[in-house]
Parts: structure tokens; C-alpha cells; sequence
């Protein structure tokens, strides 16, 4: 082997070994639930699941087994436990490239079950770290943790979870903007975007408007119904900022509103004409209509007073 191609293949196994390393280690020690199994988290669960075997309601209940996870989540404010050694290894994969992060998969062991009242700790380590791999989404490592779950100090589960760490793809060409799903429910509100019309239900029965359209009125119950035109005005009642995950027909960071306009529906749509972090609640916006390419035309909203269709 030359000494062009050694040097190259030394440098990679050095840093594989460096992620290798942090195999073992822990990332969260001595972790404590911030509330003990409880009636109300499961009682949410089964309904938010649809799920409603016995076994989860009464005075002798017992949870899920899949709320595994739920009762070890820190939530907005996060974990006082967590150890640095996964945040060093995000790092060390940030530093190489692979900036952007998707779960993949989990699995979990059911050791006992869990009663309200019981008091979750739990302990995590870092299980493995692949070799480099490449996916459609890009090359990147994919990092498995193992929790163990303890109820009362007892061994009650474990959780792997697996998430991919990679550099994204990059493409050749921009991707088609997604197709709308077009259907006998709303291909009258699509033609009138195709003609530049923004159209609104108008409930026969009682003449209340409605937003997106729907068979029927959920006010009255009347199918009958006609359309009345927007304005175009608006005002951002609420928004988010994508970040990711990186589809390729779009650029992000960019701004997604909850539009509620002036006849007093909302709609979903991009905001544009300020910056990003520039868009704030009660901005008011005008509607246009952004052709993206021969055949797709989307109602967006631009902010100030300036729109156009």
C-alpha cells in the first residue's frame, strides 16, 4: 500500500477509534423520573393511543408498557443527570460533518409492570457506535443508547434508542415541491388557487365560513354549501421556524404561519418577505400567489402591506 492511500486510511480508523471509545460510557447517571407513575400520564396515553384495555383503568391499574419512556422524559427543561459524554460525542461527530440527527428506531424489555405511585431512576449508557454508513439521507454513524429502567429500585425495563448522525446528501438538482393531495373534498378550493382565488366555504344552512373545507358544516351538520372569495388580508396568529430535518425542495431555516385572515379562518402557509427570525404574532400579511413551477401554484403570505397575486 502506498503512502498516499495508508495515510488517509490511518487518519479514519483514528477516528473511528475516537468514536469507538465512547462506547460504555455513560450518558446519564443516577436519572430520576419528575413524576412518579400516575393516573392522569396514563389515562392521557390510552386516550391519545385509543387504547382501552382494562388493565389500564381502575384501583388496580397498571401502566402501558409502552410509556417505558415516558416516565424518564425531563420535557422543555431537560435532565439534571445527563452526562458530558454524549454531549462530547455529538460534538466530535458535529466537527466531522455530520451536523444533522433523525431517530431511527428503539426497542424495549418489559421486566415488570409499572403501578401508580412507582418511583422511576434509571441509569443510560452509550451501547455502540457504527462504523461510518451511508444512507439516502446521507453518511453519517449511527449511535445506540441503552436505558435502564428502575420502580422502586427494582429493574422494571430497558429502552434502546437509535438515532443516525450524518452529513446530508447533496443533490445534484432542486427537488420538486410536493403535490397537494387533490380530492372530491377540496378540488374546488385547489381550481380556485390555480385561477388565483383564494376560496372560503360558506355553510347553506347557517352561513358560517369554514377553513379547510370539509363535506359537511361542523356547526350545523348542512351539506349544503357555496364560496365566498378572501380578501387576502391576514395577520400571523401563530408560527414556527423549520429547521429540520432538510427535505430537499425546500431552503431552510424558513417560516410556516398559521394565517388567520380576515374573514376569520385560518390557513397554513409560508411567510415570506422578511427574514425568518424577523416574523412575530399580529404581523399582518397579504396573500399572493407563488408559482413554483409549471403546473404547481401555492397561496403564501407576505408580510406588510405589499402582496400581488
Amino acid at each position: 500500500m502506498s503512502d498516499e492511500v495508508a495515510e488517509p486510511a490511518a487518519r479514519l480508523t483514528t477516528y473511528e477509534a475516537r468514536l469507538k471509545a465512547y462506547e460504555g460510557r455513560a450518558a446519564a447517571v443516577a436519572g430520576v423520573g419528575k413524576d412518579p407513575v400516575n393516573e392522569p400520564m396514563i389515562r392521557h396515553w390510552c386516550e391519545a393511543m385509543g387504547d382501552t384495555n382494562a388493565a389500564y383503568m381502575g384501583p388496580d391499574a397498571v401502566a402501558p408498557p409502552t410509556m417505558l419512556q415516558a416516565w424518564t422524559m425531563g420535557g422543555l427543561s431537560g435532565h439534571e443527570g445527563r452526562a458530558d459524554a454524549y454531549d462530547e460525542l455529538l460534538g466530535l461527530l458535529d466537527e466531522a460533518g455530520c451536523t444533522s440527527v433523525v431517530a431511527t428506531d428503539c426497542e424495549q424489555e418489559y421486566l415488570r409492570p409499572l403501578r401508580p405511585g412507582d418511583v422511576i431512576t434509571y441509569d443510560a449508557v452509550i451501547e455502540s457506535v457504527s462504523e461510518r454508513k451511508t444512507t439516502k439521507l446521507g453518511t453519517g454513524h449511527f449511535v445506540t443508547t441503552r436505558m435502564d429502567v428502575r420502580a422502586n429500585g427494582e429493574p422494571a425495563g430497558t429502552h434502546r434508542f437509535r438515532i443516525l448522525k450524518y452529513a446530508p446528501a447533496r443533490t445534484k438538482s432542486k427537488a420538486a415541491r410536493p403535490r397537494p393531495v387533490v380530492n372530491r373534498d377540496n378540488a374546488g378550493f385547489w381550481e380556485g388557487v390555480g385561477r388565483h382565488e383564494l376560496l372560503i366555504q360558506r355553510c347553506g344552512g347557517c352561513g358560517t365560513l369554514r377553513f379547510p373545507w370539509l363535506p359537511g358544516c361542523g356547526a350545523c351538520g348542512s351539506p349544503q354549501w357555496d364560496t365566498v372569495e378572501a380578501s387576502g388580508d391576514g395577520t400571523v396568529f401563530s408560527h414556527v421556524v423549520m429547521h429540520h430535518p432538510p427535505f430537499p425542495a425546500f431552503d431552510p431555516p424558513y417560516a410556516v404561519g398559521l394565517i388567520e385572515l380576515a374573514e376569520g379562518v385560518r390557513i397554513v402557509s409560508n411567510v415570506i418577505g422578511v427574514p425568518y427570525d424577523k416574523v412575530r404574532i399580529g404581523m399582518p400579511v397579504r396573500l399572493r400567489f407563488e408559482r413554483y413551477d409549471e403546473e404547481l401554484v401555492l397561496p403564501v403570505f407576505r408580510a406588510g402591506a405589499e402582496g400581488g397575486r
